[in-house]
């Protein structure tokens, strides 16, 4: 779906519906690591983009492919310039999430990743969630109305029948810039119903909405925020399993998108 262009609100809601009815052809899945995003660009045999879509400069990596009726585009936030290390957060995510949109015109996104998942909610380690909520946990702005906007509730694209056929728990997904919970992050996230905690999804969502394109996210918990071991130590230690576990999940989901249109997920 194209980005939006000045038109009334019935002409867009059109536009929209009828995209709706539209086969898939082109999936973006945003991926904030290196470590996630492999192993399912082996898996779909993706090829690295060479002649970049995206800005001189840039370190954002897209690989490529077309598996079964899909066109399908990973995109990685690459490596900070500077530290070297994955651009992880919601800067890179907002800023990839727009570039792909502009440059791809994907009917869908897909942000996929690993998350802290938290055990009074049910969640355990190796679970994979699909997310019906998104909200920010570190934007306080205590004015009226302000408040409501730093926190940005979004609702991820409704897919009943995806989450009936592959049988996928489901929760609410809290976003911050940290990796650790101050008590603040902490009382936010409970407000926000949270399941899940990650430093994407909700900047992935609210670009995604304001250019009108449909998203699902699908997270698989790496480890337990309210546990009893470090979360980055716990993040660490089963990184490279729960990978595995999401490739496998992500994989289930591109199997089930292929061949049928948004409103049919």
């Amino acid at each position: 779906m194209a980005p939006h262009e000045d038109r009334s609100d019935g002409a867009e809601e059109a536009m929209v519906a009828e995209a709706e009815k539209r086969p898939i052809a082109t999936i973006v899945i945003i991926i904030a690591m290196q470590t996630e995003a492999l192993p399912l660009v082996n898996r779909f045999q993706l090829t690295e983009d060479l002649d970049s879509v995206f800005p001189k400069g840039v370190p954002w990596v897209r690989y490529h492919g077309i598996y079964k009726d899909l066109h399908i585009n990973i995109i990685w936030p690459g490596k900070d310039l500077v530290s070297g290390v994955d651009s992880v957060g919601t800067v890179s995510a907002s800023l990839v999430t727009y570039a792909s949109i502009q440059a791809l015109q994907p009917d869908l996104i897909i942000n996929a990743g690993t998350a802290g998942g938290f055990k009074a909610k049910g969640a355990c380690v190796g679970d994979v969630f699909l997310v019906t909520d998104v909200a920010f946990h570190d934007r306080r702005i205590p004015i009226p109305v302000f408040d409501l906007y730093g926190v940005g509730s979004k609702k991820a694209y409704s897919t009943p029948n995806l989450a009936k056929e592959l049988d996928l728990k489901v929760g609410k997904l809290s976003t911050g810039d940290s990796l650790d919970m101050s008590p603040h992050d902490e009382s936010s996230i409970l407000a926000n119903d949270a399941t899940l905690k990650d430093m994407e999804g909700a900047a992935v969502a609210y670009v995604a909405d304001l250019l009108k394109v449909p998203v699902i996210f699908i997270k698989a918990v790496t480890d337990l925020v309210d546990g009893e071991k470090p979360a980055a130590e716990e993040f660490l230690q089963n990184l490279a399993a729960v990978t595995a576990a999401l490739e496998k999940s992500v994989t289930k989901v591109v199997d089930f998108i292929n061949s049928k249109c948004i409103a049919e997920l």
